[in-house]
């Protein structure tokens, strides 16, 4: 497998992206949204990761984070995937959901070319990940997570779509706390 666009390294940022298998678009709904905060604070916590920016979209998640306390980001971000992808079905099954039958037979039959046994595959194989080298990067990057929502009409301002951290460099009210890069607060 590549390596082109993971976290190999144990030092250093990384811009990351993490997508669900055909761009379904898991995260409209606020439990799942939920999900995936929960499973970040986790991380925060128990995982030595590092949060500096973080945006879910309705398929896929960005996040500029670290490793840190002797963890590799690649092993973070492994666990995670493997976590959520459990939580995301296990939602869909036993909480209301009108699209229950379609999402749980596309992720099922996402797993067809799969060698191991799985029932359901949720997030496309790896992640894209970019060290952040500079701090032109680092704000290009931190710009495109927080205008994110703005380029798909979601909401007017960054700082409004709440699942964020342009709320948290706004100092408004937001569920995952993040270590903020003082050079870029709005």
């Amino acid at each position: 497998m590549s390596t082109k666009y993971k976290a190999t390294t144990t030092e250093g940022a990384f811009f990351i992206t993490v997508t669900t298998v055909g761009w379904v678009d898991v995260f409209t709904r606020l439990n799942q949204k939920y999900n995936i905060i929960n499973a970040l604070a986790y991380c925060q916590e128990n995982k030595g990761l590092e949060i500096y920016a973080y945006c879910i979209m309705s398929s896929h998640i960005h996040i500029l984070c670290k490793a840190t306390n002797g963890f590799i980001l690649s092993d973070v971000m492994r666990d995670f995937k493997k976590f959520t992808s459990k939580k995301i079905i296990e939602t869909i099954i036993y909480e209301p959901e009108s699209r229950k039958e379609w999402m749980l037979n596309y992720f099922q039959k996402a797993c067809g070319h799969l060698k191991r046994e799985q029932k359901y595959k949720v997030w496309q194989n790896g992640y894209h990940a970019e060290l952040l080298e500079t701090n032109w990067f680092i704000k290009q990057k931190l710009n495109y997570i927080h205008n994110n929502p703005v380029k798909d009409k979601i909401v007017s301002l960054a700082e409004d779509y709440y699942f964020s951290s342009a709320r948290n460099y706004a100092d408004l009210d937001n569920d995952l706390d993040v270590i903020l890069l003082d050079l870029f607060k709005y």
